[in-house]
């Protein structure tokens, strides 16, 4: 059950992202959706999306793999002294 979780948590950020790459790709073929009243804030909005699910789906990894202590020492948090 964990796992299907985990991996939900995985899949929407990367739809998401996947979205904001569309409506970039779009911008540039002069396609414009309807949330949107310019190119321009559409490509902003895809941009900010893309940006947010990669950020979320790199900053899961990085706490998966610090958990188990698979990161090289420049990524490994530093313990705090007393």
């Amino acid at each position: 059950m964990l796992r299907i979780i985990a991996l939900l948590m995985l899949v929407i950020p990367g739809l998401f992202a996947a979205l904001g790459i569309k409506w970039m790709r779009d911008t540039l073929f002069g396609i414009l959706h309807s949330p949107f009243p310019s190119l321009s804030l559409q490509f902003l909005g895809g941009f900010l999306l893309f940006a947010a699910g990669l950020a979320f789906i790199g900053g899961f990894i990085l706490h998966r793999d610090r958990k188990r202590n698979k990161v090289q020492p420049r990524f490994q948090k530093k313990k705090k002294a007393p």
